[in-house]
């Protein structure tokens, strides 16, 4: 059986595989029309989804504050100018770096320390940091979603429970 924390990770990129097939699939306009919502595009969504996992990873991985912050600034880097396609393949170079941490570590319940300038320090395991992460991504589909049918196209379901049925097949 399938770690339950790689399993929430695996659904998360399952999640946001759907979106990207979704939105080829959609006029071309619409993954970066400017619209009057939570973010100003659905580009602006993905890219943030896109460096949220990026900075939570290089935290994962023991990354102080000051070199996270130097992750943040490359992750915008890369972002800059990527259309769909490039955002696509972007998103799985970030996926093979999870996978690629995953199995660096022996107990992804492993409790490590992280110290922010703001919020002080916290003492969690990295599967609560996954969670995390995928919650985020979660919460940010939905959005996506709203904003698709704010400009009249349907969403892609992409709730848990069909990951697993999509699976179980």
């Amino acid at each position: 059986m399938e770690n339950r924390t790689r399993q929430q990770y695996n659904y998360h990129n399952w999640a946001n595989k759907r979106i990207f097939n979704h939105l080829k699939e959609l006029p071309g306009r619409v993954y970066d029309r400017e619209i009057k919502s939570v973010f100003s595009s659905v580009e602006e969504v993905v890219v943030h989804i896109y460096r949220t996992d990026g900075m939570w990873l290089s935290v994962m991985s023991g990354d102080p504050f000051e070199e996270t912050m130097t992750v943040i600034n490359k992750l915008k880097e890369n972002v800059a100018g990527q259309d769909l396609e490039g955002m696509e393949k972007l998103y799985s170079e970030m996926s093979r770096k999870y996978d690629e941490f995953f199995e660096g570590q022996d107990d992804l319940d492993t409790v490590i320390t992280i110290e922010h300038p703001k919020y002080g320090k916290l003492d969690a395991p990295i599967s609560s940091l996954v969670h995390h992460v995928v919650n985020h991504g979660t919460y940010h589909r939905g959005n996506i979603t709203a904003m698709l049918r704010q400009q009249g196209h349907e969403g892609v379901p992409t709730d848990f429970i069909f990951y697993l049925y999509e699976k179980d097949k």
